[in-house]
């Protein structure tokens, strides 16, 4: 009599489990797994690049700077036609830690090594000579172009640093200057590569990869990278004797490691 009196409340509950409602409990429950999934898949590789890339032009700083952050000290600098790289703690109370790599600035060299170390790059140090930077700007514009419209780039998003390096010198222009001028060089860029046959990786594409927001003036906000500005001074306002001031560029560097 009793499982007599249940049956109706079974049979109830089994056409309650087959209803619309569960399904769309199951669809959504199935949604929030594979996007786990996916976020520990993208996680995972990103934890595996473990590198900090540092690129510009030749003179730009980049050994200086390079030597700076691993022993502080000041040493004489030529151009690089290799890389250096060296583990650099972040923090000297962390064990975390990310690889630097100083990358030769020399037109015939700096695409091949980028094409090298790329792939690995967790975040990206681009060093420009503020002292210089109104004379070289369109080369400096040029390079970055090359760097942010690299298919490995794109898709792997590294944070992306501009570090205004020589603030030591009265000359140099500000970090705010630099920014305006690369986003204004960068589009006129945008503009006249549009019609190159392949990509400027050498990825055969129909055309480069298409730099910002298409009938919009470019600014690095439409990157898919996070890109901040910094003025520092790997030599120092006191010279070889003095200390360097990378106060902003250490600071994120413990953000991105």
């Amino acid at each position: 009599a009793m499982a007599g009196g249940l049956e109706p409340h079974l049979e109830a509950l089994r056409r309650e489990l087959q209803g619309p409602a569960v399904l769309s409990v199951l669809v959504a429950l199935i949604v929030v797994a594979v996007t786990f999934l996916i976020w520990r898949f993208v996680q995972g590789r990103r934890s595996s690049r473990k590198a900090v890339l540092l690129l510009g032009l030749c003179d730009a700083g980049k050994t200086l700077l390079f030597a700076r952050l691993l022993s502080g000290r000041y040493r004489d600098t030529q151009t690089s036609i290799t890389d250096s790289s060296a583990v650099y703690r972040v923090s000297p109370d962390k064990s975390t830690n990310v690889t630097l790599i100083d990358l030769p600035g020399h037109e015939s060299l700096r695409l091949q090594f980028l094409e090298r170390f790329k792939a690995a790059a967790r975040a990206i140090v681009f060093v420009v000579d503020s002292v210089a930077f109104q004379r070289e700007v369109k080369d400096v514009a040029e390079f970055l172009y090359q760097v942010l419209v690299d298919s490995t780039v794109l898709r792997n998003a590294p944070a992306l640093l501009i570090a205004c390096n020589k603030q030591d010198v009265t000359m140099a222009k500000s970090a705010k200057l630099i920014q305006q001028q690369l986003e204004k060089e960068l589009n006129t860029l945008r503009v006249t590569c549009s019609a190159a046959p392949t990509s400027l990786d050498g990825s055969a594409t129909g055309g480069p990869a298409q730099l910002g927001k298409k009938g919009k003036d470019f600014d690095f906000s439409q990157l898919p990278m996070k890109v901040e500005f910094v003025e520092c001074s790997a030599r120092g306002s006191k010279g070889e004797e003095g200390e360097a001031d990378l106060e902003g560029l250490e600071k994120w560097l413990v953000k991105v490691a």
